[in-house]
């Protein structure tokens, strides 16, 4: 997290550790996450969809180019500044993220089992060809 800088990516301003803890001090986000602003609006106006979209490639765009795979992408990591800008999304919950060292690098297991990409579903059918 540390080695982001966009505007479409959690901050993190500093980080404490402990014996038994880890304390990070990110920045404040009021608009929740995007699975409840579904279920709140029932639907999305086709401008409002387009920003979305826009700005969660950007946030993936950034991560890409520094060769971060996120791993856990789901409505519940996608947060909102506020809840009057539904466009203005931050990608968050980086307790998964790696560094992507090798072209092909699949994991057998990461992120939420609901949100798994295919290829991890068919990883073993990946092993045998």
């Amino acid at each position: 997290m540390r080695s982001l800088n966009s505007d479409f990516c959690l901050k993190l301003y500093e980080s404490h550790e402990t014996q038994n803890s880890i304390y990070l001090v990110v920045e404040v986000l009021c608009g929740g996450e995007l699975l409840n602003q579904v279920r709140k609006e029932g639907t999305f106006t086709l401008n409002e969809l387009k920003e979305i979209i826009k700005n969660l490639v950007k946030a993936l765009s950034h991560l890409h180019e520094r060769g971060i795979m996120h791993r856990d992408l789901k409505p519940e990591n996608i947060l909102f500044r506020s809840k009057e800008k539904i466009y203005d999304l931050v990608l968050a919950d980086f307790g998964l993220a790696s560094i992507k060292t090798e072209v092909n690098m699949l994991f057998k297991r990461c992120g939420t089992p609901g949100f798994v990409a295919p290829e991890i579903l068919n990883y073993d059918v990946y092993l045998t060809i």
